[in-house]
Parts: structure tokens; C-alpha cells; sequence
């Protein structure tokens, strides 16, 4: 699996932030946001860069790279980061086994060291519920100076769709209201995907518990 995790206090962080591709890479594009820094990105992987040859690259040709910040994991969980000199303090990343955390315009350093913290003691726990718990000790540690205002959660595992892509766009407790809808997509969406068609079978195969349940209306599952 591969994915990002974001919380900012602008509106729909989760439309320009994060960008994933299965058996390819996540890329998170924070700061002043380049969406195709994300875009480009993936093209680079799929050609069979490593993360750090990527990241190199990308900034390079980014006339705009004191303003960004960038964090990458490829398919082989090689990370790179990256933090322009003119970022909005307090600004910076950690990279670390298999992922990479980073921020800006932060209440201060122990939102990231408290996200690579996390990250790095979850290693048994499925990456959802990693990105997750990373998500909310960023949020308990300080989180972003200005406020709150939206949070997301995409991951890809083997199929080209998203295995979970949950996303709060305005909200005064963007994180919290995230973990809400995780917990019920978890049991609701998660025994769905699990059973969608895949390219090895294009009929799926949904339980029938998971129909059963579906079947019902919201309140009543």
C-alpha cells in the first residue's frame, strides 16, 4: 500500500495535495502547492526513478522551489523530502523507513518529530491506520499555527482505484471528523473495496455479509 495523509487550514486539502499511484509511489506537494509537482512526479516513478533521483529533479526545474515542500515514497519504500529556504516558519520534514513526514507554516518542530514518532512505532499496523495515528499526533503536537479547516486520507493498494480515499473539506475539527469517517468506512466501505472487480477478476466478489449489511440503510448497519 501507499498513501498520503494531510491537514491544513485551507479548504479540500485532499484535491491538490496528495497524489498516489498503486506499484508506482505517493507524493504529498505542501507550501505554495504545485499540483504538478504530484503530477510530474508519478510520470517520473513510472519511468523507474528512485524517490530521491525524482525529488531531485522536480525541484530543479520548479522556478518556484523556495516556496515548496515535497515528500515522496517510491514503490521499493525508498522516501525523499524536501523544504524551500522561504517556506512560512515553522517549516521542515523528517525522512525515515519508508516515509517521510513534513510541514509548514507549523506551531512548531514537534508536530513533525511527533508524526515520524508515530510512524515509526506503527510499523505492524496497517498503512491506513498508520497515516492515521500520524495524522492525529501532528494535530495533538501543535499541527498548523493558523488553525484548522480540512484533512484527507488516499491510499492505493494493487488496483489503479483507490483501496480508501476520505476527505473532510471544512470543518473546525478537521482531524477528529476524519478518524469519524474512517472508523465508519472501515466497516462499511473497506468489506465493499475489498470485494470490487480487480483486473484478475472482473466480477469481484462481494460477501455476502457485506451485501446483507449494505442492504440496509445507513443508521441500520
Amino acid at each position: 500500500m501507499l498513501g498520503v495523509a494531510v491537514s491544513t487550514a485551507v479548504p479540500a486539502v485532499g484535491a491538490i495535495c496528495s497524489w498516489v499511484e498503486a506499484g508506482n509511489g505517493a507524493i504529498a506537494t505542501q507550501s505554495w502547492v504545485n499540483p504538478y509537482l504530484g503530477i510530474d512526479g508519478l510520470t517520473l516513478l513510472r519511468s523507474g526513478l528512485p524517490a530521491q533521483e525524482v525529488l531531485e529533479k522536480l525541484v530543479a526545474e520548479d522556478p518556484g522551489r523556495d516556496v515548496r515542500q515535497l515528500g515522496i515514497v517510491d514503490n521499493n519504500g525508498s522516501a525523499a523530502a524536501y523544504t524551500g529556504s522561504n517556506c512560512v516558519t515553522w517549516a521542515g520534514h523528517i525522512v525515515g523507513d519508508g516515509f517521510c513526514v513534513q510541514g509548514n507554516m507549523l506551531v512548531g518542530a514537534e508536530t513533525i518529530s511527533s508524526m515520524a514518532a508515530s510512524a515509526s512505532a506503527t510499523v505492524d499496523l496497517d498503512l491506513p491506520e498508520r497515516l492515521m495515528l500520524a495524522l492525529e499526533a501532528a494535530q495533538k503536537a501543535g499541527g498548523d499555527k493558523r488553525g484548522k479547516q480540512s484533512a484527507a486520507l488516499r491510499v492505493f493498494n494493487v488496483e489503479a482505484y483507490p483501496w480508501l480515499d476520505l476527505r473532510v473539506d471544512e470543518h473546525k475539527e478537521p482531524v477528529a471528523e476524519l478518524r469519524r469517517v474512517f472508523e465508519v468506512a472501515v466497516k462499511q466501505l473497506l468489506p465493499f473495496t475489498a470485494g470490487m472487480p480487480t483486473r484478475a477478476n472482473p466480477l469481484g466478489a462481494i460477501a455476502p455479509e457485506t451485501t446483507a449489511m449494505l442492504m440496509k440503510s445507513p443508521a441500520s448497519r
